[in-house]
């Protein structure tokens, strides 16, 4: 008995080894084609689970099931109103049959540059037959395009170009041309989309420039307004003032001759009561603003100038 021990260890591991290499598991993403000395056998294995190959003399070659991505290289093609655009595609495609898949490119890998040797002819095919605007747009939507300073321009509410064909049905165009040429491959491409369009560096470069160029005019035309508002508000400032000025003036004036009129009344009130007195108060102050310290003045001894010294006693 103890001679046997070695020799069920032996068989319990050549067992074990001989079902590591039978059994394998799919899963829900993933397909499988079995070979057999390179050759295909049987039908490929799509529902997800444990399965089981001959050891060491089949293989199982794992496809996934799932959609896989394409993105095309950015490349500039002519419209056919000879504008010149960058246009990036993407696209999502799957394996629609495996064997054919594994007989022709084998592995994703060589599966993408048979998709882009099939794609990129397709889009430059059809973005060469139609206009710029047919790539851009879907529908012929009248654009709202008024900005803020352009109002008064007669361009901002124009219907655009008439589109007859549209974004939408040149990508459908590609899917179609492109589906036939990939179902040898056990391709099936789903869905075909233009990421971006943009202009070549040139033609860019001259439409940001002319942006800048309408956006400057835009902001002179702002400044001019704002300096024409702002004279008219300092002129209507200098209006408010010069009339509050002469108004002010003019009841100070009002005031001041009332004052002057009421100040005469009462001098003439008071210096009526006594007119000498008044006429010597008057002199007196004649005396004090002709008459300083280092005066000389010549006068006849009969002068009525001097006549209240005259009156005064010896």
């Amino acid at each position: 008995m103890k001679s046997k021990g070695p020799v069920i260890i032996v068989i319990l591991l050549v067992a074990a080894v001989l079902i590591y290499q039978a059994a394998y598991t799919v899963s829900e993403t993933e397909q499988v084609v079995v070979t057999q000395f390179g050759r295909i056998v049987g039908d490929p294995v799509t529902s997800p689970g444990l399965k089981f190959k001959l050891p060491f003399i089949q293989n199982a070659n794992f496809f996934p099931k799932n959609l896989l991505d394409w993105d095309g290289d950015p490349g500039q093609i002519p419209t056919l109103d000879k504008t010149f655009i960058w246009v990036d595609t993407f696209a999502r495609w799957k394996i629609s049959d495996p064997i054919k898949f594994f007989q022709t490119v084998n592995n994703p890998f060589n599966a993408i540059g048979r998709l882009n040797d099939i794609i990129d002819p397709a889009v430059r095919d059809y973005i060469t037959s139609n206009r710029l605007i047919e790539v851009v747009r879907n529908s012929n939507r009248v654009l709202d395009i008024a900005e803020v300073g352009r109002e008064d321009e007669q361009y901002q509410r124009v219907p655009s170009r008439k589109i007859y064909i549209g974004r939408q049905k040149i990508t459908e165009g590609i899917l179609k041309q492109s589906q036939p040429k990939l179902e040898k491959f056990g391709i099936e491409l789903v869905d075909v989309k233009i990421k971006r369009i943009n202009y070549v560096e040139e033609v860019r470069q001259s439409v940001y420039d002319r942006m800048i160029a309408e956006r400057k005019q835009i902001a002179e035309k702002f400044r001019s307004e704002g300096k024409g508002e702002a004279q008219k508000i300092l002129g209507e400032k200098e209006r408010l003032l010069k009339e509050i000025t002469s108004e002010a003036y003019r009841k100070a004036q009002e005031i001041k001759g009332k004052a002057d009129a009421e100040s005469t009344s009462l001098y003439a009130s008071a210096y009526g009561v006594d007119p000498e007195f008044y006429s010597f108060v008057r002199t007196l102050e004649i005396y004090r603003q002709n008459l300083g310290t280092n005066d000389t003045l010549v006068l006849s001894t009969d002068s009525e100038f001097l006549k209240y010294f005259k009156s005064l006693p010896e």
